[in-house]
């Protein structure tokens, strides 16, 4: 199984009737992937070209998960969110521990529509330049409303 998804929804009510038609559509893949996925990774990786061409685009994509990762943490400690953040940047990886409580990540996803599971992961592939200050923002706030 190859690929992702980011659906950006206007209202929580929008983004409900989103991931219940997703989840119909992506039932029967899980239960029997189709086989064009594994072709597709054997024709890239096939061809030296093209192979190469991925690895640049694989290069650049990690890249930006340590740029949003540093970007994050300077923004929280030059805002001067309570708490150490250094282990965004300690991490590795699309995804990250916050280190936030479930009270605090339930109310990240009710108040500010930015969806992390109540354990506090999230992932770092839907943050970038354009978003990342409403996250500082947003995390700043939760932390302080629910200490």
């Amino acid at each position: 199984r190859i690929g992702m998804l980011h659906v950006i929804c206007n209202s929580a009510d929008e983004a409900k009737v989103v991931l219940s038609q997703l989840k119909m559509v992506v039932r029967p893949m899980y239960s029997s992937p189709p086989i064009h996925g594994a072709l597709l990774v054997k024709k890239i990786l096939g061809d030296p070209a093209k192979l190469a061409a991925w690895k640049k685009e694989l290069s650049g994509m990690a890249d930006r998960i340590l740029e949003v990762r540093s970007l994050l943490r300077t923004g929280l400690e030059a805002k001067g969110t309570p708490g150490t953040w250094n282990h965004i940047t300690d991490q590795i990886g699309m995804f990250s521990f916050t280190g936030l409580t479930p009270t605090q990540c339930e109310r990240l996803i009710s108040e500010h529509h930015i969806y992390l599971l109540k354990s506090g992961r999230i992932s770092l592939a839907g943050l970038n330049k354009a978003n990342i200050p409403y996250m500082i923002d947003c995390v700043d706030e939760v932390v302080r409303a629910c200490p």
